[in-house]
């Protein structure tokens, strides 16, 4: 970044899209507005608030329509979903699975859960995701197809699975990844934690691959509180994931019989009670943020030193999060503005610590992450809330 970023300028840009009852705004806060509390009350008036309940089955028939998905399974958060997926996708102790440097933790410690290897691939600025075709060359340089199944020869381990995450709600380019896990006999698990209500030439995300992972986390689009789902168009996949996430209990009566580890897993009711209201909102909220971001978006084309970071062609994102993209890769300067947008009111925040740059996953495996590197250092998320599209 340079010194021509003015940061009272980004402050000023920022608070006249803005309402003016919030001049001062969190980087992202629920709403409720329509039928949260009746749900949740009737939960409590019923006592069905735990795992069973009527609102579960709602909530993943809702989910199922809302996504075209034609099965859904409610998990108790995002990060139990993704293990799940990956468990039911085929991947087992020691494989290895790609995935983006540049994601939440949840992505790499879903693949840890399984006992698996992080892979960290690069990223491209077009979408903030993982990037097919510099991760097509690498892995034609690392890896080969030893009796169908691929390998990677640096560490003679199997390469199982390449999970994307669609970054802060914007579609990773899906048609050539399907096409190399094709190729390269590699299952697709799609981390769609942020992109409820984001569509990838319009059919909605987690849908290109075998099966993905959602998150209903406080912070998200629409929320329970803290939850996650599991959709998928395989039958075989969901029963698998249903039963897993059931701690596998098979029907036996009032027997407890389990024909092998499973997980808590299972949202609750009341959880599911907040969801089922949350999706009756769903379609206003994402056109609501996309509302906003269009206003940052004009608003900063005359903000010299940045600019908003917008849908690719081929996307239509739920903007959970707007991205502030700096022209220039400075970790420094982008962390002074960082302080002044903070210091003045403004939720704002960076990128999550680059995977393979944290102690955990130091060792892990990886390509050159030049594009990674250089978003992480260039990335500013400002307040992002529906309420303040109005």
């Amino acid at each position: 970044m340079s010194a021509r970023l003015d940061h009272q300028q980004v402050l000023d840009t920022i608070r006249s899209c803005l309402p003016a009852d919030h001049q001062s705004a969190a980087l992202h806060e629920p709403l409720f507005l329509g039928n949260e509390w009746k749900y949740v009350k009737d939960c409590i008036d019923t006592g069905w608030v735990s795992t069973a309940g009527e609102y579960v089955g709602r909530f993943e028939k809702m989910l199922a329509e809302y996504t075209g998905a034609k099965y859904a399974v409610a998990a108790v958060n995002g990060t139990a979903a993704l293990h799940i997926c990956l468990l039911v996708a085929g991947v087992r102790a020691g494989d290895e699975v790609l995935i983006p440097s540049l994601t939440f933790i949840a992505t790499a410690n879903a693949v840890n859960y399984c006992g698996a290897i992080p892979h960290f691939a690069d990223s491209e600025e077009r979408t903030l995701g993982l990037d097919p075709a510099a991760l097509a060359v690498y892995l034609r340089d690392i890896a080969e197809l030893r009796d169908g199944v691929c390998i990677n020869r640096k560490t003679g381990r199997v390469i199982r699975a390449v999970m994307p995450m669609h970054t802060f709600g914007h579609p990773v380019d899906m048609d050539p990844l399907v096409d190399l896990c094709e190729e390269i006999h590699l299952a697709l698990v799609e981390d769609a934690a942020e992109s409820v209500g984001s569509y990838y030439k319009g059919r909605h995300t987690g849908l290109q691959g075998v099966i993905a992972g959602l998150s209903f986390n406080g912070n998200k689009t629409v929320t329970t509180g803290g939850g996650g789902a599991i959709i998928t168009n395989d039958e075989k996949l969901a029963r698998r994931a249903k039963h897993l996430t059931t701690t596998a209990r098979t029907p036996r009566g009032y027997e407890f019989v389990h024909d092998e580890v499973g997980f808590n897993y299972r949202l609750p009711n009341l959880n599911a009670a907040l969801g089922v209201a949350q999706l009756e909102e769903l379609p206003a909220f994402v056109a609501r943020k996309r509302r906003l971001t269009a206003r940052y978006a004009a608003a900063f084309r005359g903000v010299s030193g940045a600019r908003m970071f917008t849908e690719a062609p081929f996307a239509k994102s739920n903007y959970w999060l707007n991205v502030l993209l700096l022209d220039e890769s400075d970790v420094r300067a982008r962390n002074a503005l960082l302080d002044f947008l903070n210091a003045n009111g403004i939720g704002a925040r960076p990128v999550w610590n680059l995977m393979h740059e944290l102690p955990l996953y130091a060792d892990c495996p990886r390509m050159n992450l030049p594009v990674a590197t250089n978003l992480a250092a260039r990335i500013v998320n400002i307040p992002s809330s529906v309420f303040l599209s109005d």
